[in-house]
């Protein structure tokens, strides 16, 4: 992990264009260090354990071990490291199975360097990124929505909760509510309990997916 403000990324994806391709884009930042790169997800794990990069790029659909299952196996032994998706593909199985296995972004490959380079500035202070077909895609998954037993949340966690889907951080809630970031932090403690998530984008991706916020 990086000890100033730099922060590390690996990018995984088994184009090599493309890698060359982010490389240089992100490199006219300089606020970012390319520390490493894999063509796939088993290749990403093993950098894994000499880099520990701060933020990885990965792509979903690779030869060998896919990206799905390389998020769950860095995440469950780098727990620290922040994830975003960056996929041509936006089909629903294949977004819930990414913020499900813990990826804390997903990006599409169509999207501006500006908007890859905001979403891992956000990765890095642990705040979620989703593109708007990806908010779009959770939001029309309505077929098998998930029980809504046990989403006892109050009228204050229904709303820190409408505002972490916003993307607000805490500091900016506690702002909007005029109540405290300590409060905001407890209220955010309650919801990931009651919705039994253990991070910010699970949460979101539920209560988008489940109409939480549309509950009476």
């Amino acid at each position: 992990m990086s000890t100033d403000a730099t922060i590390q990324v690996m990018i995984v994806d088994d184009h090599a264009m493309v890698r060359h391709g982010l490389t240089v884009l992100l490199e006219a930042f300089d606020e970012f260090k390319l520390i490493a790169e894999a063509h796939n997800g088993q290749m990403a794990l093993t950098l894994c354990s000499h880099y520990q990069p701060d933020v990885i790029l990965m792509d979903l659909l690779m030869p060998g071990m896919s990206g799905i299952e390389a998020i769950r196996l860095i995440l469950a032994n780098y727990p620290q490291i922040k994830i975003i998706v960056l996929s041509s593909n936006l089909d629903e199985i294949l977004l819930q199975d990414a913020l499900q296995a813990g990826a804390i972004g997903y990006l599409l490959k169509t999207g501006t360097i500006d908007e890859v380079a905001e979403a891992v500035r956000s990765a890095y202070h642990g705040q979620p990124s989703l593109h708007p077909q990806a908010v779009s895609t959770l939001i029309s998954v309505n077929q098998h929505p998930p029980p809504k037993v046990g989403y006892d949340l109050s009228r204050r966690e229904r709303e820190v909760l409408a505002l972490m889907v916003h993307g607000m951080t805490n500091r900016k809630i506690a702002a909007q509510l005029f109540i405290s970031t300590s409060t905001v932090k407890n209220h955010v403690v309650n919801i990931f309990t009651k919705l039994n998530v253990d991070n910010r984008t699970k949460a979101i991706a539920l209560a988008l997916r489940a109409a939480i916020l549309e509950a009476n």
